[in-house]
């Protein structure tokens, strides 16, 4: 990944739960044609080999488009499609071992919520980080909400980028100017969008306009 934090400037995380039918890989492929500068494949409760059988689609998908492909939790799937890089939570696993088992070009992101979690998983490795939920969300139930003064002290403690997840939407980003952060990440304001092209293309051009640093 040749600039890491312009490619997450713009980062999408998909969720299932959004499809309206046999739609999930054409609704990606409009998300990486309409500004998505980093996909993050989030797959739950199915088999591994399965996952990557999704993955190495998901793949081909990125690569047409030049999109950096994240996998979500799994690093045997991870290592089985080469991906770009991998994105793991507080309980997903120790973040030093697993930065051991990665290939040094592979990206490790790692979540946090406070300023202690930030600062123990960039010194065991991590090479970004995702914070939130910064504002309510459905999208993952079990979220924890972290505030906007912590985020900002997470960005001022940190050394590695910092991206804000949860509840980001076209009428909240503009909140998030001069926290610190290098992009947002972004589910049902993607996936949940009607016109996904149409939502893409206004959220690269707010993202434009933004001044998060």
């Amino acid at each position: 990944m040749n600039d890491l934090k312009k490619c997450l400037l713009f980062y999408a995380v998909t969720d299932h739960s959004w499809d309206k039918g046999d739609n999930f890989f054409s609704n990606i492929e409009a998300s990486l044609a309409n500004g998505v500068t980093l996909l993050q494949l989030r797959e739950k409760n199915i088999a591994t080999d399965h996952f990557i059988e999704i993955a190495n689609e998901v793949k081909q998908l990125c690569q047409a488009y030049s999109v950096p492909l994240v996998i979500n939790d799994n690093l045997e799937v991870a290592l089985a499609v080469k991906a770009d890089a991998l994105h793991i939570g507080q309980d997903d696993g120790n973040v030093k071992a697993i930065r051991e088992q990665l290939p040094r070009d592979v990206i490790l992101g790692v979540s946090a919520q406070t300023v202690e979690e930030a600062l123990q998983a960039e010194k065991d490795g991590a090479d970004y980080l995702g914070v939130g939920a910064i504002f309510s969300t459905s999208t993952k139930l079990d979220a924890k909400s972290v505030s906007l003064s912590t985020l900002k002290e997470i960005c001022k403690t940190v050394k590695i980028p910092v991206v804000a997840i949860g509840g980001i939407t076209t009428t909240n980003i503009k909140l998030l100017e001069h926290s610190g952060i290098v992009g947002v990440a972004l589910v049902s304001a993607i996936y949940g969008a009607k016109d996904i092209p149409s939502e893409c293309k206004k959220i690269s051009q707010i993202l434009k306009e933004t001044n998060f640093r």
